[in-house]
């Protein structure tokens, strides 16, 4: 079988501060014609730095070292000037983790793609718009003629991913890189999204690397996985096999830290008094009704989970809770004594935290605008950050580092709800867990109630009392942890179980308004 990517003794340097530190350490791995090979390891790992290899496009002052690196039968240290960017734009296509980040938001999306099609073939404008709408086609784009109009911000996750996946396969090339596609995605989106890629890369060939922190998802799309800890190739194995015999003990801890569908939930509160109450929530933008008459409630000490497909409403609930807009509708929160009886922790510390500000200066500031009766040390003490953090800025930090900080900022009041929107959803699973444990152990210690929004259904099985399923502004169901992956009562909801346990093809729903073939494109 052709290899379309060799690399023999991959060696990767960064100049840091002047001094050159190792981020690769001589990695050796290929990728066959039509096959798809996953990297995984935690942030730092070397995984981008791998993709960055492959396609050229390292920082300056990287310094590349290597007996073979080889992608579509040419030495990638031989190019440079116009004769590189001609081969990257023939042979390799990139599809990155936030494509609403990688879109230009000031152009249609179809004159990007069009655009993708101009630069690798005649300047014909039909020939190049027919070619366009036929990607969009391809890639199980909706009405393609009235999408193609359309900017980035009118489209939902899944849909925009698609359409980077579009524009990466405009040249047809012989390697596909996707550097973590699909975080932040909901379960449903996320499985249409890698079974198009699935279908395409049977039928067109190409070889793909898919980069990615969640273990299970690689395992599930790659036929091998290669497992990396701080920059050494450590295992790699078919994904079967990874998961089910893992040779190294890295990778078992890896395995270990990765939150389960199927493991137990936390026990459902008994009597606890009501903390919110919500009724009648409605909230519109423009056109778009977001919320649509929810209620719900939530006790004191409880964790009220959240989940749904991306634009279900979860992030605008939280912020109508919040108070962070306006709304119709009524939010109680029996919670007399406390100045600011909500505070949130964001899905991404590096947007929520001041990069100017250092960790001592954000929680001193938070403790007093909050009115906080504690000091930075009991902080510290218990979100488990060292005291030498504490004069570090946030680019100084890891990620776990950075969400601890977010976190001790929250509880520097009296908050008696904190609302956590996708606070794990960029971590390494072994990070995760951790921060999970650690709302945990706050919560039991201060009774803080907690409104968990995520897309991640294991991770919201893990740490709530009870489960809130939304979807298009509505509350479907409520019901404790268990029930809702054992006992589930609506269609949609059994559905979004099973697209997150990875199960193929999607399962045909009947009597709700998801149909198979949503389910098997959840992103259109």
């Amino acid at each position: 079988m052709t290899e379309v990517v060799t690399a023999r003794g991959l060696t990767i340097d960064y100049r840091v501060e002047g001094r050159l530190r190792r981020a690769v350490e001589g990695v050796d791995f290929e990728i066959h014609e039509g096959e798809s090979y996953g990297l995984v390891g935690e942030s730092g790992s070397g995984k981008s730095t791998i993709a960055l290899a492959l396609t050229r496009y390292l920082p300056a002052g990287a310094r590349v070292d290597a007996q073979r690196l080889d992608v579509a039968g040419k030495d990638l240290r031989l190019l440079a000037g116009s004769d590189l960017r001609r081969f990257r734009r023939n042979h390799i296509g990139v599809v990155y983790q936030e494509p609403s980040r990688a879109l230009n938001p000031t152009s249609t999306v179809g004159a990007q793609v069009a655009e993708a099609y101009a630069l690798r073939g005649p300047d014909d404008r039909a020939a190049v718009r027919a070619a366009t709408l036929r990607s969009f086609e391809e890639v199980g784009l909706p009405d393609p003629a009235a999408l193609a109009a359309r900017y980035p911000h009118e489209l939902s996750g899944g849909q925009q991913q698609r359409v980077m996946i579009a524009m990466a396969l405009a040249a047809r090339p012989r390697l596909l890189i996707l550097d973590e596609p699909t975080t932040g995605l909901d379960s449903q989106v996320q499985a249409g999204v890698l079974a198009l890629v699935r279908g395409l890369q049977s039928e067109l060939g190409f070889a793909s690397l898919f980069i990615s922190h969640d273990l299970p998802l690689v395992a599930s799309h790659c036929d091998r996985v290669g497992v990396l800890e701080r920059g050494r190739l450590v295992e790699t194995a078919q994904s079967d096999d990874l998961l089910a015999q893992p040779a190294h003990a890295y990778t078992r801890s890896l395995i270990r830290a990765i939150p389960h569908l199927d493991g137990s939930a936390r026990t459902p509160l008994v009597g606890a008094p009501p903390l919110l109450r919500a009724t009648g929530l409605t909230k519109s933008y423009g056109a778009h009704l977001a919320l649509d008459g929810v209620d719900l409630h939530i006790g004191r000490g409880e964790t009220l989970g959240v989940v749904g497909e991306s634009g279900s409403g979860k992030t605008t609930l939280g912020r109508v809770v919040a108070g962070l807009t306006s709304f119709h509708g009524d939010v109680t929160i029996d919670a007399p004594t406390a100045p600011p009886p909500v505070q949130i922790v964001f899905q991404s510390p590096d947007a929520s935290l001041n990069p100017r500000r250092t960790v001592r200066q954000t929680l001193r500031r938070a403790i007093q605008l909050l009115g906080g009766d504690t000091t930075l040390e009991e902080l510290l003490a218990s979100t488990g950050l060292s005291t030498d953090t504490l004069d570090k800025l946030p680019k100084e930090l890891s990620g776990g580092q950075k969400q601890r900080v977010a976190i001790a900022r929250a509880f520097a009041g009296q908050a008696s709800l904190i609302i956590c929107d996708e606070p794990t959803s960029a971590l390494d699973v072994s990070v995760q867990s951790t921060v999970l444990d650690l709302l945990t152990d706050l919560q039991e210690r201060t009774g803080v109630s907690y409104l968990f929004i995520s897309h991640d259904l294991a991770v919201v099985r893990r740490i709530s009392h009870r489960i809130a399923v939304m979807r298009h502004g509505r509350v479907l169901e409520t019901a404790p942890a268990d029930d809702i992956f054992g006992l589930a009562q609506h269609p949609y909801t059994r559905a979004l179980v099973a697209a997150a346990r990875h199960d193929r093809p999607a399962p045909e729903v009947d009597g709700a308004n998801t149909t198979a073939q949503e389910l098997a494109g959840a992103a259109r």
